[in-house]
């Protein structure tokens, strides 16, 4: 009997897996912007926490648990590769696009849309790796202060430090990419 019900928490413990793995992708392509890369940094994480099952003593830190062997595969990443910059100086350079506001559902405006979406994802690949890593966490993820410091195995002052400015950046690159306001343009009217 305890050998089925070891196989049962495995397959149930498989399943949580699979539920978070687009999660756990999210967060590894947003802070290496290589899906290759974030393909393997997944792949990494579920390996080793599925090899570490036994090690998870509260079911309900299994989200932070998890992320937190992602940010050590990031982490064991840039050790092996030492060549590369240090990952808190480590600012990834790409086009930033115009970005647009309409309020109507046309093609035009799901175009738009698209490109402010594009204009926030090019803004939030300009920041330092340390702060992206800290703005995915809280902003996108939303865990708590303490569970982000608890994954990325630094103190709470560095989170709150790093948020705020990475908030800031954020909102100095997205003011620049505003679209600027045409001069009293008449929409066109319809004669019938």
């Amino acid at each position: 009997m305890k050998i089925l019900s070891l196989f049962c928490r495995t397959d149930s413990f498989q399943e949580q897996l699979e539920q978070i793995r687009p999660r756990l992708y999210r967060m590894a392509f947003s802070w290496s912007h290589n899906a290759a890369l974030a393909d393997d940094l997944v792949q990494d994480t579920l390996a080793k926490a599925f090899k570490n099952a036994n090690q998870l003593r509260d079911p309900a830190l299994f989200n932070g648990w998890l992320f937190s062997i992602l940010a050590n595969c990031w982490r064991d990443h840039f050790r092996r590769h030492r060549e590369m910059e240090d990952i808190d100086e480590f600012d990834d350079i790409e086009k930033l696009g115009e970005c647009g506001c309409v309020n109507v559902i046309t093609p035009e405006h799901e175009h738009e849309q698209s490109q402010i979406v594009s204009c926030v994802r090019d803004a939030v690949a300009r920041l330092p790796v340390g702060q992206r890593q800290v703005l995915m966490l809280v902003d996108l993820e939303e865990f708590s202060y303490t569970e982000v410091a608890s994954v990325l195995a630094i103190p709470i002052g560095t989170v709150m430090s790093r948020l705020c400015r990475a908030r800031q950046a954020l909102k100095t690159l997205l003011k620049e990419l505003a679209p600027t306001q045409p001069a009293n343009v008449s929409p066109i009217r319809r004669v019938v």
